[in-house]
């Protein structure tokens, strides 16, 4: 379940990441989604991307209690 729980964090990090920079870019009129320029190409891998993305926050919203040290001890 190690693995599993880095990936999941490891897609969370790129997910907020990722829609910071859409954000910003949209105070700066510009488009700034990273997976996009990256994945853009091929629309299914980056709309998987997106899936895994969301699999991942509901992973850890459920699993983080548990996992999470600070949070165990409460």
């Amino acid at each position: 379940m190690k693995i599993l729980h880095f990936i999941a964090f490891l897609l969370l990090v790129v997910g907020g990441v990722n829609w910071g920079l859409v954000g910003l870019g949209g105070f700066m009129m510009a488009d700034w989604n990273v997976v996009h320029m990256i994945l853009g190409s091929w629309p299914q891998l980056e709309w998987l991307v997106y899936v895994l993305v969301g699999l991942s926050a509901v992973w850890l919203l459920v699993t983080h209690k548990k996992d999470c040290r600070m949070c165990s001890s409460m």
